[in-house]
């Protein structure tokens, strides 16, 4: 077993994030994973992602707050409880579009599909 305390859990920083506190919760830099890894983002109030797409699918799962999910085919609020896939390849932004911060889980596999 490997355990992460959130008071532990190493920050990242990735690219095209506004506004936003990310913090590894298991895999990667947090430590041991063969097929996936888990995260936390907290967005404040205006924050956000560029819209993009990339080869690996990622699940997220609100926790707190209201995170509008922007995708081709419109705007979707997910509440809290509230969580949905995004594709391999399929854009998507995340907004915060309130005044209270949004807290968000995110699994992804540590790399695409067949690879």
């Amino acid at each position: 077993m490997h355990i992460t305390r959130f008071n532990e859990a190493p920050a990242y920083h990735p690219p095209e994030h506004y506004d936003m506190r990310c913090l590894r919760l298991q895999g990667r830099e947090a430590g041991p994973s063969d097929t996936l890894w888990l995260g936390m983002s907290q967005i404040l109030p205006g924050g956000h992602t560029s819209l993009d797409a990339s080869p690996i699918e990622k699940l997220y799962f609100v926790i707190e707050g209201e995170l509008t999910i922007e995708t081709a085919d419109g705007d979707t609020v997910l509440k809290p409880f509230d969580s949905c896939r995004i594709a391999p390849n399929e854009a998507r932004a995340l907004k915060n579009t309130t005044n209270r911060p949004v807290i968000v889980l995110l699994a992804m596999p540590l790399a695409p599909a067949g690879k």
